[in-house]
């Protein structure tokens, strides 16, 4: 396995912990997956999710929003409007691009993650 691929499945395995409802930006992610500083590698890493997921779960890449607060998509593409059906049928508020980040991110708890995550 390359260090490429490690460090995919880190993101995914960590992106496979935000909540129905919840959302996390790019950063948090990479900190939690342990790349502090990587959200660009993030970002790069759900555009490559396999299409059947990933260890035989779904990889909800649409809880993943930028660091203000935003679907990082161009406002009316079609990858936007995607992510945002997503995020409102989790009962998330998305107003225009914008996700309030006080009533929506995901603030986990350190003893599920140690459980959950496994790298």
């Amino acid at each position: 396995m390359t260090i490429m691929n490690k460090n995919y499945q880190q993101v995914w395995q960590t992106v496979q912990c935000i909540p129905t409802g919840k959302v996390a930006n790019y950063g948090q992610v990479a900190d939690l997956a342990g790349l502090p500083g990587r959200a660009r590698l993030v970002g790069k890493a759900l555009g490559m999710v396999p299409k059947e997921g990933w260890q035989g779960k779904t990889v909800p890449w649409y809880r993943v929003i930028n660091s203000q607060g935003k679907i990082s998509f161009p406002l009316g593409s079609e990858q936007h409007l995607k992510q945002k059906q997503y995020l409102q049928d989790e009962h998330v508020v998305v107003i225009g691009n914008r996700i309030s980040m006080p009533s929506f991110q995901w603030q986990p708890d350190l003893t599920d993650l140690l459980y959950k995550l496994d790298f």
